[in-house]
Formats: structure tokens, C-alpha cells, sequence
């Protein structure tokens, strides 16, 4: 029985050893596995370092977003630290670079459906350690990301630098997602207020005006991440750097003043700012533009507009249905004064009519503080002399002026067209042939669509010799008031200009079923034609939604579609675009006297 027992103590003993070892083995594995996560192992003698990074998350809308985003960093191996806050948009990330990249962190929170991450103080480089290139792009709008995008199709490395507005450039930081998404919000408004039907009572409308600044921010930075920093963050031949560049000479730019990078060919895609007139007093009253109007969260009492181009009308028709008081003082004597007179009167009479004050042929002469009040001292059509006084704030929408200071442009002999855009050929080649330019920084359409197209073209050509031109013959372009303005191809002032012979036809819309049974017949269509070929060379349109018909127009220009054409097709009844079938029809008949359907 002794020899038994000690038997079973000595094969007890060597269990409990057996289980003791495989414990401690278990606990080294965890704890080599563990200080591998926190970045302090050794390897070849020496620990591998911690690294930081700091990025900024939009999408969050409280304390629990923030939680939320650790506890899914919190599952990714190689995560050290971290600390994410709401109230700065703000997260600081510690890391182990052999167990996670920073494009993986990235990568982690962007792959949710709300949020969206960027890295703060060091843009995506995509590993470039370069300062040669074959492409340097100087700005960071739509035109430089299509020509940042065809590089990348063919195979270019590529600096892109951009300064002043963030990634994205005017259109979806400070131009046309903001202001779209403005319009469409006071839209709402002005419906849930105003009916067109006699047994339709609206009850009328809260606004957050604040909220509604809010959401547009959203809006802006959710689509800066997704059409723009998300579409090039693979690029592997794309550097992107923040900062201001000057050319040194044709080859080579310095960067922040410091840092010097050549290329073999440059696209300038700088865009434009607005024009603020050298106006006495101006600059000390504390002015807006877009850029900032658009950002104010406290809702303005009252707004006086400097410039009735498409900006102004804009922003006028957005905030005055939100409920600001608007003025405009306009120099010249009409609203939209680049269009022919019978388009300007009539959106100048829907304005008038919901309100706004429009005073043409004002010229402001001086402006001042008196209390919280600005005094805006202007020389009336007459020759005199008026004060009017703002209690709110002064917007400037007086146009654009291209982005070309500060750039070095005289180190090189860069040509300048008389208003101080780049000159550039069809090509969008400058005098320098390894130079090119697009955009708004250039005098051609100032359109986002068109900097797009030129951002592309120019790549193909510097880097293709495949000669395509810029051809903005039918160009098709909307102006978001409402009614809203669109055209394509020619208007008869200009094709009068260039000796071509033309006929038009106008259908105000009350020749429209689908105006008729909407009760909103604001508005027209017109055509204008070469009656010698009966092809469509132009159109315009004041009409509710009016740019969406202007692509059929368009598409007509482009590809020769005569008017006859557009008059014996299928156009489905009770559609606005019925209306562009019945002012092809005017061209040769009275459509008041045809039936409906009619051809």
C-alpha cells in the first residue's frame, strides 16, 4: 500500500509539472504576444518604437459616437492607445507599425457607415520619397483631382500641393454642394409655406436655421472624404502635400519656401477667389463671401448683396425663403447681366415678387460703421447720392479673380490674359510647353464639370500627344434660382456676333400641360436655330426645375439634331420636356391651337 501510494504521488506530481509547464508556456505566449502589441519586444537587440497618429473624424454626433469608435479600435491588433473625443472631432492613436499601418487604422473607422477618418498633419503620401516627379499639380480642386486621377491611369508619379481651401477645392468645400444644398433646404421651406392649388392651406414652418447650417457641414465634409481623399488614397504614385508653391523656374518648384521638387511637366489648377472691389471703408465693416457666409450658424436678420450674378442671385433666393431680409445692389442695370434682357427681367420679377429688393445701376461708393448698423453710401442712376443702411451683414458677390499671385509666375514669364486668368490655347497649353492650366484660374466656363474635363485633357496631352481640345460649343450650365436658368449652345446676342443666321422660338410655359396642371407656369423655353440647316444652335430656359431639361438640348447641339427632329419625337405627355417638343413646334406653328399631344 506505501509502494502504491507513493507511486500515485510521484505520477500526481509529474501531472501538476506537465500542467505547470504548459501554464507557463501558455503565459509567455501571451505575454510575447502582448508586448508585441504594445510595441516593446526586441528585435535585432533594439525595441520596436511606438508610433502616434492624430486624425480628425467627421460623422460623429455625440459622446457615445467617440466610445463607440475606440471600442472598434480597441479590437484591431497593434492599437497601444487611444483617445477620441467628440467635442474636438478630433482622435489621438498610439501604435505598434509592426502590427498595424496607419492606413489600417484609417481604413478601420472608414469602413463604418457613419464615420470618416483622415490623418491630421501629414496627408496620405502613399510612401513617395521623392522631391522628382514626372507630374507637379499646383491646387487641390476638381480639375487637379481628374488630372491627379488620369495620371494615375497612366502609370505618372505625381506631386499634388495644394493651400487655402482644404482638399476639394471651391465646389464641394464653399461652392456648389453648400449652396445647392441651401437652396434645396429654403426651397422647403418656402413650399411648406406658399401653395399653388386654392384647397392646399400650408400651416407653415419651424426652422433650426443653426441645425440646417449643421447638416450642410456634414454634408460638405462626408462628401470632401468620399469623392475626394477616398478616391485617391490608393493612388501609389501620388504624393499629396499641404502648402503654398512657387516656382523657382519652368522645372522646379519650392514649397513653403523650403522645399524644393522638379517635375517634367506642371498643371496650375489654383481656381479663383472673389473679386473684393477696392471699395473706401470696405475691408473695416467686416464683410462676407460664400467662403464665410455659408458657415454662419446665427442666422443673419438682414443681408445686402454686392453683385446680381449668378452667385448673388443665389444666395439671395436661399436666404431670403429662410427668412433673411435681402437686398441687392447691382452696378450695371439688370440682374444676370451676361444673359439677354428678357431672362433677366423675368427672373428679376419672381424675386421681386417673393420680396427681395434689387437696386439696379447702384454703384457702392463708401462704406461705414455707425453702431451695429453699416452705412453703404452709393451713387444712384440718376447721378445722386443715397444711404442705405444694413443692419445685418454685407455679402460681396462681385465676381471672381483668378488665384495667381504669389505663385512665381514672372520667375518663369508665364503669360496673363488681360483679366488676370492664365492664358491658355485649346490644349490648355500656357506660352511654356511643359506648363499646362485649368479651371476657374483660366478663362474658360467656370464650371466644375468643365475644370474636371480640363484637368483630364491636360494630362492626356502633356503626357499622350493625343491634341484634345477643350470644346465647350455645347455646354450645357444651370443657374439654381427659382425658376431656374439653364442654357446650351448659343443665345441670338451671340450668334448675331458671330454672323451666323438664326430664328428663334419662345413658349412661355402656360402653353405647357404640365405647367398648367402644376399651376406654376413661371417662365419659358427657348430655341434658336440656324434656319439654313434647321439645326438647334441654342437654347435657353426659365422654368421650375429647368436644368433638367437642358441635357436633351445639349446632346441636340453636340450631335446636329435639327429642330424637326426634336419636334416629331416621343416627348411623354404631362413632362416638362414635353416643352422642348412644342417650342420646336412653334418654330412653324401656333402650338395654342393644337390639341393636346399634338404634333
Amino acid at each position: 500500500m506505501i509502494l502504491n501510494k507513493s507511486v500515485s504521488q510521484v505520477r500526481t506530481r509529474k501531472k501538476d509539472v506537465v500542467q505547470k509547464q504548459k501554464r507557463t508556456k501558455k503565459q509567455k505566449m501571451n505575454f510575447l504576444k502582448n508586448i508585441l502589441d504594445k510595441g516593446t519586444v526586441q528585435k535585432n537587440g533594439s525595441a520596436l518604437k511606438e508610433e502616434k497618429l492624430s486624425v480628425e473624424i467627421t460623422g460623429m454626433t455625440c459622446d457615445h459616437c467617440a466610445v463607440s469608435i475606440e471600442r472598434l479600435l480597441e479590437q484591431k491588433k497593434g492599437i497601444v492607445s487611444k483617445k477620441v473625443s467628440y467635442a474636438s472631432g478630433k482622435g489621438d492613436i498610439t501604435f505598434n507599425p509592426a502590427a498595424i499601418s496607419k492606413d489600417e487604422i484609417i481604413s478601420t473607422i472608414n469602413q463604418t457607415p457613419n464615420y470618416r477618418a483622415k490623418e491630421i498633419n501629414g496627408i496620405h503620401n502613399n510612401n513617395l520619397n521623392t522631391a522628382q516627379f514626372d507630374l507637379i499639380i499646383i491646387g487641390g480642386g476638381s480639375a487637379a483631382f481628374a488630372a491627379a486621377i488620369k495620371a494615375n491611369e497612366l502609370g505618372l508619379s505625381t506631386l499634388m500641393v495644394n493651400s487655402g481651401l482644404d482638399f476639394g477645392g471651391t465646389c464641394v468645400n464653399v461652392g456648389c454642394v453648400p449652396s445647392k444644398t441651401l437652396i434645396r433646404a429654403a426651397e422647403t421651406a418656402y413650399h411648406a409655406n406658399h401653395s399653388n392649388f386654392a384647397g392646399i392651406k400650408p400651416k407653415g414652418f419651424d426652422i433650426d436655421f443653426a441645425q440646417v447650417i449643421k447638416q450642410k457641414k456634414q454634408l460638405v465634409k462626408k462628401l470632401q472624404q468620399s469623392k475626394y481623399m477616398d478616391v485617391v488614397s490608393d493612388f501609389e504614385n501620388l504624393k499629396l502635400l499641404e502648402g503654398w508653391a512657387e516656382f523657382i523656374n519652368d522645372k522646379s518648384i519650392l514649397v513653403n519656401g523650403k522645399d524644393e521638387y522638379t517635375a517634367i511637366k506642371f498643371i496650375i489648377a489654383t481656381g479663383s477667389t472673389t473679386n473684393i472691389p477696392d471699395i473706401d471703408g470696405l475691408k473695416e465693416v467686416g464683410y462676407l463671401t460664400n467662403v464665410t457666409l455659408f458657415d454662419l450658424e446665427e442666422q443673419p436678420e438682414s443681408i445686402t448683396i454686392m453683385g446680381a450674378g449668378y452667385i448673388g442671385l443665389e444666395i439671395a433666393m436661399a436666404y431670403n425663403r429662410l427668412g433673411t431680409k435681402v437686398r441687392i445692389i447691382e452696378f450695371t442695370d439688370r440682374v444676370l447681366r451676361t444673359q439677354t434682357p428678357d431672362i433677366s427681367e423675368e427672373i428679376e420679377m419672381h424675386m421681386r415678387r417673393e420680396g427681395i429688393e434689387i437696386l439696379p445701376n447702384f454703384r457702392a461708393v463708401k462704406f461705414e460703421k455707425s453702431g451695429n448698423d453699416t452705412i453703404i453710401h452709393c451713387k444712384c442712376p440718376d447721378g445722386s447720392f443715397t444711404k442705405l443702411i444694413e443692419p445685418g451683414k454685407v455679402v460681396v458677390a462681385s465676381g471672381t479673380k483668378a488665384n495667381t499671385q504669389k505663385l512665381g509666375l514672372t520667375n518663369i514669364g508665364l503669360q496673363l490674359t488681360k483679366s488676370g486668368h492664365i492664358k491658355v490655347n485649346a490644349l490648355m497649353e500656357t506660352n511654356l510647353k511643359n506648363i499646362y492650366a485649368v479651371g476657374d484660374v483660366v478663362n474658360t466656363p467656370a464650371f466644375v464639370y468643365t475644370a474636371a474635363y480640363e484637368g483630364k485633357i491636360a494630362v492626356e496631352n502633356a503626357f499622350t500627344g493625343s491634341g484634345n481640345k477643350a470644346d465647350y460649343s455645347s455646354l450645357p450650365w444651370v443657374v439654381f434660382t427659382d425658376p431656374q436658368i439653364a442654357g446650351a449652345g448659343l443665345d441670338e446676342v451671340q450668334a448675331a456676333t458671330q454672323n451666323i443666321p438664326f430664328e428663334v422660338s419662345k413658349l412661355t410655359l402656360d402653353n405647357v400641360p404640365r405647367s398648367l396642371a402644376a399651376n406654376d407656369t413661371r417662365g419659358f423655353i427657348k430655341l434658336i436655330r440656324n434656319p439654313e440647316t434647321d439645326k438647334l444652335i441654342g437654347a435657353r430656359i426659365v422654368a421650375p426645375e429647368g436644368g433638367e431639361l437642358v441635357m436633351e438640348l445639349s446632346l441636340a447641339i453636340k450631335y446636329g439634331i435639327t429642330v424637326t427632329d426634336l419636334a416629331q419625337s416621343f416627348h411623354p405627355y404631362l413632362t416638362l420636356g414635353e416643352g422642348i417638343k412644342l417650342a420646336a413646334l412653334t418654330f412653324g406653328k401656333d402650338v395654342a391651337k393644337l390639341s393636346c399631344c399634338a404634333s
